[in-house]
């Protein structure tokens, strides 16, 4: 009898375990990583290179952040500003070509602003050439991504990663990348490209290291 039991208790833990990865298979499937490397022109290893021991780094790979999963490249997308004025204004055509619910924008900025300023945009251009602009708003989307305990969180977003580099830590501060998420209101159109612009007019140099397309 004991034996029969004991079946029965590992067949239902395979069963529970089977399901499980069932579970998380779909909602991977869901989630589609773009490719920022073609558009990149800073490095990641670079600017998140971690402290003085090696602790904080963020290293390319694959990593689930706040339930999305994100791709993160060897280059990320980094534009210019009033601090940075030889940064682009634009990188264009982020190739996408697909249909999707939502996008997933993992991002910060470099310095700061006024809240509720716009410091930048996406504009997602469906497969008709019809577009939509995602704003990028200072203290709701982002925030500096230099921080400290006195440090707020963004109103909208979510803090997605923590971390450090050698040039914050010598000012006592770390580093942090915020998620921003966008519901695409034509979710049954495909998307062709995503353009990544700001009009450099403020300290605020925007810059975008994974973005992730969620499918129904």
């Amino acid at each position: 009898m004991r034996r029969i039991w004991f079946t029965i208790a590992v067949c239902l833990a395979c069963t529970l375990a089977r399901a499980g990865g069932d579970d998380k298979k779909n909602v991977d499937s869901k989630f589609y990583c773009l490719d920022l490397q073609p558009k990149g022109n800073a490095r990641v290893l670079d600017m998140f290179s971690g402290d003085d021991n090696g602790e904080g780094k963020l290293t390319p790979g694959e990593r689930t952040l706040e339930g999305v999963k994100f791709k993160i490249g060897a280059k990320y997308l980094q534009l210019g500003s009033t601090n940075q004025p030889n940064g682009p204004a634009k990188l264009e055509d982020i190739k996408v070509d697909r249909v999707l619910t939502k996008l997933h924008l993992l991002q910060a900025t470099g310095w700061s602003t006024a809240d509720d300023t716009i410091i930048g945009e996406y504009v997602v251009t469906w497969e008709d050439d019809t577009t939509v602009t995602i704003p990028i708003r200072y203290g709701k989307d982002l925030l500096d991504w230099w921080f400290d305990e006195s440090s707020p969180e963004p109103s909208e977003a979510k803090v997605a990663w923590q971390g450090a580099n050698r040039q914050a830590q010598a000012m006592g501060k770390k580093v942090r990348l915020y998620l921003a998420s966008w519901e695409n209101p034509k979710p049954d159109k495909k998307v062709k490209t995503i353009d990544f612009t700001t009009s450099k007019e403020t300290p605020c140099g925007p810059f975008c290291v994974a973005i992730t397309a969620e499918g129904k």
